[in-house]
């Protein structure tokens, strides 16, 4: 499915960030940004959810960046609630785009789980903003993907889900009530697709939650 992996740190505000790239065996459409759950419990970048989503973009000939927030793994500082975490993205998505210039005008996804949704969906804001004020050094993402949408227990700015927003729930997740989800989902007129019986790690439901994303792929 990939071609090669290679184990690269670009700088975040507190260090270090260590992420993994994979390249996919075909020739290279476009690239995602595959962010990962609660780093203060046991969300790391190579959780099943976050590697489903990761297989889904690479099948799409993406190459796909997974990092480790800061504290996890190899990545340097302490959880910063969403604020630092997403600033660290940032910086991330523009060292990127500059390591590897030949993606820079191609199409590009950004996706998170759970806690990664509330980095994504806070990060996309901020590089709405630089849009707007001309100091982009990356076009705003393709596709928003939010899966198991935590965004708004770690939003510290004001937000608006683009168009192109896919939210995927579970229908019983046990970590963010689907209550609360539709809350969410209410506030900012986003239509919002259920898997049935699927708790909040998508146990025994992952081949569903690829399809989903793969639908939205297919769109690119």
């Amino acid at each position: 499915m990939a071609e090669h992996k290679e184990i690269k740190a670009f700088d975040g505000q507190a260090g270090p960030i260590e992420c993994v790239i994979e390249w996919p065996e075909a020739s290279v459409e476009g690239w995602a940004l595959v962010l990962h759950p609660h780093p203060l419990h046991g969300g790391t970048r190579d959780n099943k959810v976050v590697t489903t989503i990761g297989r889904a973009c690479l099948q799409r000939n993406l190459v796909t960046l997974r990092p480790n927030f800061r504290g996890v793994g190899d990545s340097a500082g302490e959880f910063d609630n969403g604020k630092g975490e997403t600033k660290d993205m940032q910086m991330l998505v523009e060292q990127f785009v500059q390591a590897y210039p030949d993606l820079a005008a191609k199409p590009w996804i950004l996706a998170g789980f759970s806690f990664g949704t509330a980095v994504a969906a806070q990060l996309q804001a901020n590089l709405e903003d630089a849009v707007e004020s001309g100091s982009v050094v990356c076009a705003t993402p393709n596709a928003l993907i939010l899966v198991g949408a935590a965004v708004g227990r770690f939003q510290f700015r004001d937000i608006s889900l683009p168009e192109n927003t896919l939210m995927v729930h579970g229908e019983v997740d046990e970590v963010v009530p689907f209550s609360e989800a539709m809350d969410f989902a209410r506030r900012h007129e986003q239509p919002v697709t259920v898997i049935p019986d699927a708790s909040h790690f998508f146990h025994g439901k992952l081949v569903s939650l690829k399809s989903l994303v793969q639908q939205r792929l297919a769109t690119l």
